[in-house]
């Protein structure tokens, strides 16, 4: 293997994107990958939140996987739906589409900026402070003998669930294909031991549940995920940075953890690529840990939360209703619901504007050179500074090689979600990441201050 100036260990979802992030800014990078290709056994994760979705928007990909995926409202909590489409995004609704479609899809957009990738080469060694398993589940993609009952079930033991590995959304719902591979979940009677499953296990779990296997065979992948939630307490230890599932595990509950892994790696790659490129100092990075921590602290709060609620109890019954109908209300809808898709993140960079630490929002914008997507002016992973006031009224010379300076109008409502409307900026200083840093009243105070912070020295 050759020497890279950053290696990448795993070529999942997070290290695809964070080696794709790095590769827009000219880095030299590499991902290692214990597979020997991309091929993934079983489906994982099932699908993209908005947020995700715009962040794949912000680097022009987005309808690579639109094309492939299942729109719908996918953000729940505790199996509580939370519908986002009155939401002020351009994806107001999530994508269902397995995970090994979402990493062949990434591997592509990676091969397409030339990232070699390593396989058969493993790194072991991390492990995080959290909290133990309580509970485990086995999930299983297999072939079945007789009809099962499908849908989702519950009891005394949990949640548990058949459906085919090939759907259809229509109007809403699901809609099972008539044939192909079964998806199962099941919840185990005790908690599992950390071995791999085996069919055997897969069989008396189903029997424990339904009281028959349904003759369940031809197992494609048997694996065994619990409630057990862990972080790490750094995600960086010199010159090693963590991020997805090696600075984060917890339950799969409410789809957050792909998601999560990958807005780690947008909000990382751009912080890399300037300390390799000796653009920015070193202490750069040490922002990736107080940005990204907070958020999958959230992360693993509202999973234990939801995995609480969806314990087989009366008690809990009448708890889950509860918040049930407390969500049916339009402010918890929102807030709840901004929380499980990723739209509300609020990176704290200080007193200010409303908008500043906040995703930007992707305006149409008017320009000079005709009608303009504020994420088109991202695609190449830059920082924009969106100058909505007096053309030519900001200098940036000093940063003009490093930040892409535009003069543009807009003439709508300034609304994000759970935050609702917001003052009109005179400007914004955009990150690469999509994330504002900071906000001009129509002056330039701050923004030298805030230039050199995040893109280096003038």
């Amino acid at each position: 293997m050759a020497e890279h100036a950053v290696v990448v260990a795993g070529g999942g979802p997070t290290g695809l994107m964070l080696a794709g992030e790095l590769a827009l800014a000219r880095v030299d990078v590499a991902i290692v990958e214990r597979r020997a290709g991309q091929e993934l056994l079983g489906s994982r994760a099932g699908g993209l939140h908005s947020r995700t979705i715009e962040v794949l928007d912000q680097r022009g990909i987005a309808d690579r996987f639109l094309s492939e995926g299942q729109v719908a409202q996918v953000a729940a909590f505790a199996g509580t739906p939370l519908d986002i489409s009155d939401f002020p995004t351009r994806h107001p609704y999530g994508l269902g589409l397995w995970q090994n479609h979402i990493e062949r899809i990434l591997a592509g957009w990676v091969d397409e900026l030339e990232v070699p990738i390593y396989g058969e080469r493993e790194v072991t060694g991390f492990a995080h402070p959290g909290w133990d398993p309580t509970t485990s589940f086995l999930i299983a993609e297999v072939e079945l003998a007789e009809e099962p009952e499908w849908g989702i079930r519950r009891d005394a033991l949990g949640v548990h669930s058949f459906g085919r590995l090939e759907y259809e959304i229509r109007d809403g719902e699901v809609v099972y294909m008539d044939r192909g591979p079964v998806r199962v979940m099941v919840t185990e009677e005790h908690v599992g031991p950390t071995t791999e499953p085996t069919l055997r296990d897969l069989s008396e779990a189903l029997i424990a549940v339904w009281g028959t296997d349904y003759g369940v065979h031809s197992p494609t992948s048997i694996s065994r995920f619990t409630d057990m939630a862990r972080q790490a307490t750094a995600y960086r230890e010199r010159r090693v940075l963590l991020a997805g599932d090696a600075a984060h595990v917890h339950n799969p509950v409410g789809g957050q953890g792909l998601n999560t892994g990958v807005q780690d790696a947008v909000n990382l790659g751009w912080k890399l690529a300037q300390v390799v490129n000796q653009t920015s100092p070193d202490s750069l990075l040490d922002t990736y840990h107080a940005e990204r921590h907070p958020v999958a602290a959230r992360v693993l709060r509202n999973t234990l939360a939801q995995v609480a609620l969806l314990r087989q109890d009366d008690r809990i019954q009448a708890l889950r209703d509860t918040i049930a109908e407390l969500l049916t209300m339009d402010e918890p809808r929102r807030r709840f619901a901004a929380m499980m898709s990723g739209l509300d993140i609020h990176y704290d960079l200080g007193e200010g504007h409303p908008l500043l630490g906040r995703r930007m929002p992707d305006l149409d914008l008017v320009t000079p050179n005709g009608q303009l997507r504020v994420f088109t002016l991202l695609h190449d992973a830059r920082p924009v500074l969106l100058n909505l006031g007096d053309p030519g009224g900001l200098d940036i010379t000093p940063w003009a090689d490093r930040v892409l300076a535009i003069d543009a109008n807009y003439a709508g409502d300034w609304e994000l979600p759970a935050l609702g409307q917001v003052a009109a900026p005179a400007a914004v200083l955009i990150r690469p990441d999509g994330y504002i840093a900071w906000v001009g009243d129509g002056t330039d105070t701050g923004l030298r201050d805030a230039l050199t912070t995040w893109f280096g020295s003038p």
